[in-house]
């Protein structure tokens, strides 16, 4: 059937029509690019500049709609308005919260201060977050606002306790390699000014009073603390770290194996506190209640039964969301849940893409940063995706008296149909976002999400809930012990998954517009109506189709202290026993499998290439200058030498034709990338492409250069 252009442009035109009285819908859209716009620019924008260009795009809108000029262009120009809004919302954000940062390399210093919360562990096992009183060292103007520690083996204070320590304190890490995820940035929206790790054990302090709101906060993560280890000693080592991270967001009592075999499975969203238990949670709360409600004839003739739901259910979001410790995650799914129950009591639907609209303008005008976070996109994405579903969905007539032995099975294959529907969707609609950022493809994760909804929704949430509420009087066992069986349940599941041949891929990150080319399609596929949406579904499939460029052939870590290399589809790292983090983040995100074995040979401060190495690269790890005999011997085995210390004075003639990197080219460069070249090396650093911003005090207009 040929479509004539007259019919295609009368198509794209009633279907503009159509659309533009759907313009809010896209106003998080715009919003939230502009705040992801500031985040990524080059240099640090100006307030006032960002101020008058909004306020100037703004009056432009209320113009054109006040003489009522055609409704496409005022759409479009509301849009730009709140793109325009969005940048300037992120910058005024990322002023407010603007705290000292320590500068220079890690060094040890005495900290006394007051624990303010267990935050998830990391490489090096639990940490604490710490609102220091003094740092040795620092003058109070320059104190950190918050630091965070690793303390290893020791044991864990708890939240509100002050105390005294040594550790080895400095800024938040920058970038492991170019492009990549930038910790400092989230440190500096969070007023982390430093970060590090205990040396040996910590004392109590005393100190003087906190502020009131701090002693507020730690008092919460104080009860969030007690609970957590309650939950784990009534559910035992096995299930009781997954049940305490699930209601209180304490990740400490996960192992590395459920944590591994959670994410090669594809659950392991499950993990953190997110919108599946806010939903379940306040969808469970809500449905007794009614369910009460309904069961006492006076009360049902009396009162509007479903609003009572609704606030019963509005409390039970925002009491989850204290007792988790309302990480940005909770705060999203709080917020998405809140407007759906209020959205009730006003009598709306509860689940639209206008009220998903208005939770994502509120989320992202609080927090304009969480546009840069893979959390939040992915939240959303996958949001938008189920609620257009639901739009979609068709609603058969419900027929009257038909026997339970028919209606029993057709509703559980809708059940099905709806279960296998929703998890597809909201895979697809992840799927970009997680290979881009985390550079995993769970080949698994639709039956093993399907295998474990029954369990998360009927057994495992709604026992945790009853039994977190019950356990601070002591009658929590039973109902902790059922989830416990649930989370055996679920872990069972995912190793099975998880070891099944295939379980997961490695997928290099695309060029970072390719996701913003993504996310766009994704939005036309769900908030535009009429045939042409379907333009959306090639570029949802950008970050999977878009031609990958060429592997660097090494890789150099931010301080020079280890490296990696790529042969084939391998990153060989140099230094096997240390600093693995950031060599295999940065394998992950160029679609490299960490080797587990190596082509260098390494003593105690210098690794040499062995015969057959990809790169002929040498690297000398200690703080200190190698010696010129040494750095000969390296220069005349390697293409590449890297010192961790700074340069000589005097260059060996011997490393005349090498790549000479040392210490002063890692200050002012950050990780790097090596490409090889007819005509020698190109190397690309990380700190240009972080530009002139607050959270990237080490700046440089461009060492990127050839040898």
């Amino acid at each position: 059937m040929r479509v004539s252009w007259r019919d295609a442009a009368a198509l794209t035109a009633t279907e503009l029509r159509v659309n533009t009285a759907r313009a809010f819908l896209w106003t998080p859209v715009a919003f939230g690019l502009g705040a992801a716009g500031y985040l990524e620019a080059g240099r640090e924008p100006s307030l006032w500049l960002l101020g008058a260009v909004t306020l100037v795009l703004a009056a432009a809108w209320w113009t054109l709609r006040q003489r009522n000029a055609a409704a496409l262009l005022v759409a479009l120009a509301s849009l730009v308005a709140c793109g325009a809004a969005g940048g300037l919302a992120a910058k005024v954000r990322s002023d407010r919260v603007a705290a000292p940062v320590m500068a220079g390399e890690r060094v040890v210093r005495r900290v006394e201060g007051f624990v303010v919360d267990v935050v998830s562990p990391g490489a090096g096992g639990p940490r604490l977050l710490i609102a220091p009183a003094w740092v040795s060292g620092l003058a109070p103007e320059h104190t950190p606002r918050r630091i965070r520690v690793t303390i290893g083996e020791n044991e864990t204070p708890t939240p509100g306790q002050p105390i005294r320590l040594r550790a080895m304190l400095g800024p938040p890490p920058p970038p492991a390699a170019p492009g990549s995820y930038d910790f400092a940035r989230d440190a500096w929206f969070d007023s982390i000014g430093g970060v590090g790790f205990i040396i040996g054990d910590w004392d109590v302090a005393r100190l003087d009073p906190p502020p009131w709101r701090l002693r507020l906060s730690m008092a919460v993560n104080a009860f969030r603390w007690s609970l957590a280890q309650r939950i784990l000693a009534r559910m035992g080592p096995t299930s009781g770290g997954i049940g305490a991270a699930m209601v209180t967001g304490h990740e400490a009592w996960i192992t590395e194996d459920q944590t591994e075999a959670m994410r090669a499975s594809g659950l392991a969203h499950i993990l953190s506190i997110s919108g599946l238990h806010m939903a379940i949670v306040g969808g469970f709360v809500f449905g007794v209640v009614r369910l009460g409600v309904a069961a006492w004839p006076w009360l049902a003739l009396r009162a509007p039964g479903k609003k009572i739901a609704a606030i019963a259910g509005l409390a039970a979001v925002l009491g989850y969301l204290v007792i988790s410790g309302a990480p940005p995650p909770a705060e999203r799914a709080a917020i998405t849940a809140s407007v759906a129950f209020l959205a009730i009591l006003f009598d709306r639907r509860a689940i639209t893409l206008h009220g998903l609209a208005v939770a994502a303008l509120v989320i992202l005008a609080m927090k304009p940063e969480t546009a840069g976070e893979p959390g939040f996109q992915m939240s959303f994405a996958a949001t938008a995706a189920l609620v257009a579903l639901a739009e979609a969905w068709p609603r058969p007539v419900k027929e009257i008296s038909t026997p339970w032995w028919i209606r029993w099975p057709q509703a559980g294959i809708v059940w099905l149909a709806a279960s296998v529907a929703a998890s597809l969707v909201a895979g697809l609609a992840t799927a970009p976002f997680a290979m881009q950022h985390f550079n995993r493809v769970a080949v698994w994760g639709l039956p093993a999400n399907l295998a474990v909804a029954p369990l998360s929704s009927f057994v495992i949430m709604p026992f945790l809930a009853i039994g977190t509420l019950l356990e601070p009087f002591g009658l929590g066992a039973p109902f902790l012990a059922v989830a416990g069986w649930g989370i055996d349940g679920m872990v069972g599941i995912a190793n099975g998954f998880a070891d099944a041949h295939g379980a997961q891929r490695i997928v290099a990150s695309a060029p970072p517009q390719v996701l913003v080319v993504a996310f766009l399609g994704l939005m036309i596929l769900c908030l535009w109506k009429g045939r042409l949406r379907w333009i959306g579904a090639p570029m949802a499939l950008a970050v999977a189709l878009w031609p990958r460029p060429a592997a660097p052939d090494a890789w150099i870590a931010a301080d020079g202290a280890t490296a990696a290399v790529r042969s084939g589809d391998a990153a060989v790292l140099l230094r096997t026993d240390a600093k693995r983090f950031g060599a295999e983040l940065w394998a992950r995100r160029r679609g490299l499998e960490p080797a587990t074995w190596s082509l260098y040979a390494c003593d105690k401060r210098v690794c040499a290439p062995a015969l057959g190495a990809p790169v002929r690269l040498s690297l000398a790890w200690s703080r200190k200058t190698p010696d010129a005999e040494t750095l000969s011997g390296m220069c005349v085995a390697s293409e590449v030498v890297v010192i961790r210390g700074p340069a000589p004075q005097r260059i060996p003639p011997l490393c005349a034709d090498a790549v000479l990197l040392a210490a002063e080219d890692f200050a002012r460069g950050g990780a790097a990338e090596l490409y090889r070249r007819p005509d020698g090396w190109r190397i690309v650093w990380a700190q240009p492409l972080r530009g002139d911003r607050p959270w990237s005090r080490l700046l440089t207009p461009d060492v990127t250069r050839d040898g």
